[in-house]
């Protein structure tokens, strides 16, 4: 369980819209929390290990989610 007020959301400096898109936080162990900026701290949280994290950010960074 996430204790929410211990937990400091950040967004992309990439983002075009303040309150339109995803935000993260850095968890306790290396975790990475998450969620839609949209619905605040109301919003369902997915939680990463830090290993799968950092997988995800590279395969991002590749280009491998890219549309064709």
């Amino acid at each position: 369980m996430i204790a929410r007020s211990d937990v400091v959301w950040f967004k992309s400096s990439r983002s075009a819209q303040q309150d339109a898109c995803v935000e993260a936080a850095h968890l306790g162990g290396g975790g990475v929390g998450v969620r839609d900026s949209k619905l605040g701290e109301s919003s369902p949280v997915l939680v990463f290990d830090g290993p799968t994290w950092d997988r995800f950010t590279r395969a991002v960074i590749a280009g491998r989610f890219d549309r064709p």
